[in-house]
């Protein structure tokens, strides 16, 4: 299959996205893997009250899943997602020698992640945006056409909404309820992770069916 061909299966703009989108988010599996060590973690937590049983048992449920995809030889990209931010939560939780950092690097991820979506918003280069360059071909040429720029606008503002909700609610359970608060920030990781985002991805979708946006291959 030619470059222009495998650039041009989608008809429209918002066809092209969507696919592109589920791609992204992994399918069911791709959500449970996302999900599974942190569950182990918090319920390890629960059942012990010990830092170190508990993330023992979240790393080795992570690279438990990532050997798993790698017998079945299919994309691991998924679990090593999971299994970096577990990683990394560990170290800080293991450094500090409270329970509770293990849930720190996500807030920071998604408080981070805002504020890159919410300036790419302002200076009119949206994130989303870059999706269209990977289906055209050209990576920027997109901007040239405005309501393609508005767009992407839109669905970058969904795409951030769920990574404000989190830090919202997540940051002052962490500020103010310290140690006691691990199994709560557990639930709270779980229930507002892939739940929340599926359904800023609803809503995308949503957004994305309303338009008929023609699909323009890049000019060699």
């Amino acid at each position: 299959m030619s470059t222009t061909e495998g650039n041009t299966a989608h008809a429209t703009v918002e066809a092209a996205m969507r696919s592109q989108l589920a791609k992204a988010f992994g399918g069911v599996r791709g959500v449970i893997e996302a999900a599974v060590p942190t569950i182990a973690f918090t319920v390890m937590w629960i059942v012990t009250s010990e830092l170190k049983p508990s993330l023992i048992v979240s790393v080795s449920t992570a690279v438990a899943l990532l050997i798993v995809r790698l017998l079945q030889r299919s994309t691991p990209q998924f679990v090593v997602n999971s299994l970096i931010g577990i990683g990394i939560g560990a170290f800080f939780a293991s450094r500090t020698g409270e329970a509770k950092d293990v849930f720190l690097p996500g807030i920071l991820y998604n408080a981070g992640y805002a504020v890159a979506m919410l300036l790419s918003i302002v200076v009119r280069w949206p994130v989303v945006g870059f999706l269209i360059g990977s289906v055209t071909g050209d990576p920027t040429a997109w901007r040239g056409d405005p309501d393609i720029v508005r767009l992407c606008s839109r669905l970058t503002w969904m795409l951030m909404l769920p990574c404000v909700i989190r830090v919202a609610v997540q940051f002052p359970v962490y500020v103010i309820g310290g140690n006691d608060a691990v199994a709560e920030l557990g639930i709270l990781k779980i229930v507002m992770g892939w739940p929340l985002q599926i359904a800023g991805l609803a809503a995308m979708v949503w957004l994305l069916a309303r338009g008929r946006t023609p699909v323009r291959p890049a000019v060699p």
